[in-house]
């Protein structure tokens, strides 16, 4: 038998302000993007914003239904958007960013496994390491690849 480890690295900042200007302006997208979700059952606003190696920014909210499980997490809201409108975009950066009643969770929110998932799905499409920023009202942490929150990636197709 061998012993393995799996370390996950992430930076961590107190604030928007801390971040570089291209991921700051990527926060706060997915922050603004809290605005346009559709939470009428449990209330919780979730926002997210990915940049495209073109640059371009692209939103989405999650999206509730009263036919559970017919709603649809911000992410992929975000990431189907981007792919299905700009295929042959890389999608190099997330963010994701959630509150209540207008104010922002305090602890960074993180990614449901199916959005795990579609993230791993972009990054291999995409050829390149897709960054994850999970932005919370007193900290803010930063992923380099989506590996960092989906360890053994499922990859393989």
């Amino acid at each position: 038998m061998t012993s393995k480890e799996i370390k996950i690295a992430y930076q961590e900042y107190d604030s928007t302000a801390q971040l570089n200007p291209s991921d700051r302006e990527l926060a706060e997208a997915a922050i603004e993007a809290t605005a346009g979700s559709y939470a009428p059952y449990s209330k919780f606003n979730v926002g997210a914003a990915v940049r495209l190696d073109s640059g371009l920014i692209i939103k989405g909210s999650n999206q509730e239904n009263a036919a559970y499980p017919s709603g649809i997490c911000a992410e992929r809201t975000a990431m189907f958007y981007a792919s299905a409108t700009y295929p042959e975009n890389a999608i190099t950066s997330i963010a994701i960013a959630a509150g209540q009643d207008g104010v922002l969770c305090d602890i960074p929110v993180s990614p449901c496994g199916a959005c795990r998932q579609v993230m791993a799905q972009y990054q291999l499409k995409g050829g390149q390491h897709m960054s994850i920023l999970l932005v919370g009202g007193s900290r803010i942490w930063k992923f380099e690849k989506v590996d960092d929150l989906l360890p053994l990636i499922f990859d393989s197709i």
